[in-house]
């Protein structure tokens, strides 16, 4: 798992495909693009058509397409294989982003996907925002309740875009979000451990010729 899944390439990384706004909510402009960017229920997602190569860019949000597949059929974030379940639950990683460590974890709501027992041992040496401090859950239900995403007002409305909106899948606003990551709420949650600065990186590989 030294290119993890989800993360997008730095080859990815191009720049923002601007959307239309109209009463009915938002599109881009590009009717092919319109329609290959949206979900089974009509939600627009962020665009990522640039090439899957350079490193992974783990300063960069995930990879739309790639974090949607992975949450929405429970698969590794790393591998996209299989996500590691026993008799607590699955296993997932989040990390702490300034939480403390005796935060409930009861019903968060996570963007990142669940992991295998071999990724998630890997994923902190690796990824320098699990090594910064991450929590290793088992959980029982993961319910799928919504995308983040970039979430436009409507027509005539003042304001900027909010960009890091969570929109449930019952709200009127779905229509007006450009989404990026879809978002399950955990529970029935079992906190299993807390890493906290103590992972040492993985050494970068070495090249040969």
């Amino acid at each position: 798992m030294l290119t993890p899944y989800v993360l997008p390439r730095t080859g990815e990384l191009g720049p923002p495909v601007p959307v239309v706004v109209t009463p009915a909510g938002v599109r881009y402009a590009d009717p092919a693009q319109d329609q290959n960017w949206r979900d089974i229920d009509g939600t627009l997602w962020e665009v990522r058509e640039g090439t899957p190569t350079g490193p992974p860019a783990y300063t960069a949000e995930l990879h739309p397409a790639r974090q949607r597949e992975a949450m929405e059929q429970l698969r590794c974030a790393g591998c996209y294989g299989p996500a590691d379940r026993g008799p607590e639950g699955m296993l997932w990683l989040i990390p702490l982003l300034g939480a403390a460590p005796d935060s409930r974890w009861e019903g968060v709501r996570a963007a990142v996907p669940p992991m295998c027992a071999v990724c998630a041992d890997l994923a902190p040496r690796v990824c320098p925002v699990l090594r910064e401090g991450h929590v290793t859950l088992r959980v029982r239900e993961a319910e799928p309740i919504g995308v983040l995403g970039t979430l436009h007002p409507r027509a005539g409305e003042p304001g900027p875009p909010d960009p890091d909106a969570l929109i449930v899948y019952d709200s009127d606003a779905l229509p007006f979000v450009v989404a990026r990551h879809a978002v399950r709420e955990l529970r029935r949650v079992t906190v299993t451990s807390w890493q906290l600065h103590q992972t040492p990186a993985l050494p970068a590989p070495v090249r040969t010729t």
